[in-house]
Order: C-alpha cells, then sequence, then structure tokens
C-alpha cells in the first residue's frame, strides 16, 4: 500500500487542508477501506498458489464433523469447510495445518451438546499449544492457519490461540462473542491480517502475554497486526504486556476505546512497539469501568505503563467522551500508576477529538512529541 504519508505527497499541505475543514476528516475516515496488508508484512503460504507439495485436503459439508477432520490432519494439511453452519467448537493442535473456509459463508457457531475442553472454556476456535503450570511455553503449536471462515456467538473468545508460533489468522470474522474476538497469548511471531472483529465483548483483537496472569511482557518476535476492521467492541484493537510487533493499517472505529497499548511495572516493561498508519476514528461508544480500568468513551490511541512505543501517521477523529482516558491520543498511567516512558509519538493527523487531541498525562518520562498536525493538546504545544 502507498502509505497516505508518503514522501511524494505534499505533508504538510495535506496536513493544512485537512485540520482547515472540520467536515474533510469525518468523510476522509468514514470513507476510508481497509487498507491491503502493507508492503513487507507476510502473507499466509496458503493463499499463494503453485507450492511444490500439494498438500492433502479434507473437504468437509456441514454436518460434517469439523474436530474429526482437524484431529485426522498430519501437517501440511488442509482442512477446508464448504459454506454453511458448522456446530461445535475445535481445537487446532497439530502443525503446518490450515482451516480453510468459504469467507462469511463458513460459519462455526456454538453447539450446546459439545462438552470439549475448548467448548466448556467458551471458546470457538483454539490453536493451543503446551505450556507448564506457571504459563511458560513448553512446546508451541507452529505454522497453524486459520482462514476465510467466521465464528460467531460463543461465550468468551471467538479465536483462542495459546502458546503458538507462526501462527497465521487470516480473513477471520470474529463478531458477538462475549470476550475477545480473536485472542492471541503467548504466541510468537503471529500474522493477523485483513480480519474484522466486531461487536465482541472485550477487544476485537487481544494480543498479550496471558489474559489472566501478570508478568514480564512478552517478546513477540516480530507479530504483525495490520489492516483488520475492528468495530463495535469494547477495545478495537489490544496489546497488552507485549513487545516487538507492530500494528499497521486497521481501521478501529465504533468501539468505546480504538487502540491500547498496556503495560505496568512487570519487567521487562510493555513496548517497543509500533502502532502506525491507522485510522482511528469515532470510537466514542461508552463502556462501564472494571476492576482493572476506568470507564471508556471517545478514546482514539491510549498508552498506559509502557515504554519506547512509537505512534506515528495515524489518522484520528472525532472521539468524545467524560472518561480520564478521553482524547485523541492519550499518555495514561498504568493501574498500578506506573507511567509511559519514552514515547514518540509523531506525524499524526488529529482532528475533532474531545476534550483534547493530544493528552499526556505523564510526568517527566522523556517522551516526545513532533511534528503533529492537531489543534489542541494538553500541555499545550504538543501540537
Amino acid at each position: 500500500m502507498t502509505s497516505l504519508f508518503a514522501p511524494t505527497r505534499p505533508r504538510t499541505r495535506l496536513a493544512a487542508v485537512l485540520l482547515s475543514a472540520g467536515a474533510v476528516v469525518p468523510t476522509l475516515l468514514a470513507a476510508a477501506p481497509v487498507p491491503p496488508v502493507l508492503t513487507g508484512i507476510s502473507r499466509p503460504a496458503s493463499v499463494f498458489a503453485g507450492t511444490a507439495a500439494q498438500p492433502n485436503v479434507h473437504r468437509l459439508e456441514p454436518g460434517s464433523s469439523v474436530q474429526a477432520a482437524v484431529d485426522a490432519a498430519r501437517p501440511g494439511d488442509v482442512v477446508e469447510l464448504a459454506a454453511g453452519t458448522f456446530p461445535g467448537s475445535v481445537t487446532l493442535t497439530t502443525d503446518r495445518v490450515t482451516l480453510r473456509g468459504q469467507g462469511n459463508r463458513s460459519v462455526l457457531v456454538p453447539d450446546p451438546a459439545d462438552h470439549s475442553t475448548c467448548a466448556a472454556a467458551g471458546n470457538g476456535l483454539c490453536v493451543t499449544g503446551l505450556a507448564d503450570d506457571r504459563g511458560a511455553p513448553v512446546r508451541p503449536v507452529s505454522g497453524a492457519v486459520v482462514e476465510s471462515l467466521a465464528v460467531a456467538g460463543f461465550a468468551k473468545n471467538g479465536v483462542a490461540a495459546a502458546v503458538t508460533d507462526q501462527l497465521t489468522i487470516h480473513q477471520v470474522t470474529s463478531h458477538d462473542n462475549g470476550l475477545q474476538g480473536i485472542s492471541v497469548e503467548m504466541s510468537t511471531r503471529s500474522v493477523l491480517t485483513e480480519n474484522e472483529a466486531r461487536d465482541n465483548g472485550q477487544a476485537g483483537i487481544f494480543v498479550a502475554n496471558w489474559f489472566d496472569r501478570k508478568g514480564g511482557a512478552l517478546e513477540t518476535r516480530g507479530t504483525q497486526v495490520a489492516a483488520n476492521r475492528l468495530t463495535g467492541n469494547r477495545i478495537g484493537l489490544q496489546l497488552r504486556r507485549v513487545r516487538d510487533l507492530m500494528a499497521t493499517g486497521n481501521l478501529a472505529s465504533g468501539n468505546c476505546g480504538g487502540i491500547f497499548v498496556v503495560g505496568d511495572d512487570g519487567v521487562p516493561r510493555a513496548g517497543s512497539l509500533t502502532v502506525g498508519n491507522n485510522v482511528v476514528r469515532a470510537n466514542n461508544r461508552y463502556c462501564e469501568p472494571n476492576p482493572r480500568l476506568d470507564s471508556v468513551q471517545g478514546t482514539g490511541i491510549l498508552l498506559t505503563g509502557t515504554e519506547d512505543v512509537v505512534v506515528s501517521e495515524n489518522l484520528i477523529s472525532d472521539h468524545s467522551g467524560s472518561s480520564p482516558m478521553s482524547g485523541g491520543i492519550v499518555l495514561y498511567p498504568s493501574v498500578v500508576g506506573a507511567p509511559n516512558a519514552r514515547a514518540v509519538v509523531t506525524g499524526n493527523i488529529l482532528s475533532d477529538n474531545q476534550p483534547t487531541d493530544l493528552v499526556d498525562r505523564d510526568q517527566g518520562t522523556g517522551s516526545s512529541f513532533v511534528t503533529n498536525y492537531c489543534n489542541t493538546s494538553q500541555p499545550a504545544g504538543h501540537c
């Protein structure tokens, strides 16, 4: 994708035009499609034609057992779902198996008669490696691919991946699940591209060390979250206690909060990642506070308790709320009072964010705000 901010574009002129007319930016962002996967983003191996070895393909019609086919699959095999509804949860534990559908026409839904471990946990599709009692990975699932299907209506997570390496989740729609649309925990080198996560109870996409454990941030070894569409969730994209990650070219709109990067005082700290070239617009739903977080409304991009995070060249507009975290780009201390350190906020275009386009509520952390195109900041001088 050619960046909106590529050197061939008159960057200053573009910023001046967008910020001189209040209606221009909302119109631009409302019409913005989910960008294609950016240059340099790894694509799922299964989308390339002409591979040297033809995989063994298990083709399933509605009424067939997806779990039985996945259990029978060997490394390199493909389990392909026809269009239709497939009741029941699915657990994938074999390396290099691809589970593929026909886009939104192939849907995994709950089955009350399913008593598998994945179903009992309230999840739709579980991609699960082995961890010890402390949560440390023992044997990750490697090279699994989930693509072109939908997962809907599960009590907790639509897709729940844990202890994986080189996992690809591509063109998956996950909606109306109780917790996360797509959850990836304790996993390295993940590629999450061109997915749609909407109307989930917590995050549309959630990338973390563990959902229910504290501890130092996970080195993800270059996880990529790109070109996803995130709408109607509590948080569009939440990156919690992770490092070495890129979140680029995503659209987050109509959530309570757009993109959250969350850490605390654990060591290593969350951070050393980039949030860039995203469209973050009108995340103005109201979400009640919980034990770890104040109420959320009208937050574009939030950093809390992080270090060395780069927030660059994002389009952020039309946020409004009364939460302490409301605003376009907000730096905010973590729940344990840990400030952000050395954040770099640069080259972003912000418009019509209330109460302020840029908000820095940290104290003396060495963060920098450079060449951002906006109208208001707290403290003044960051635009």
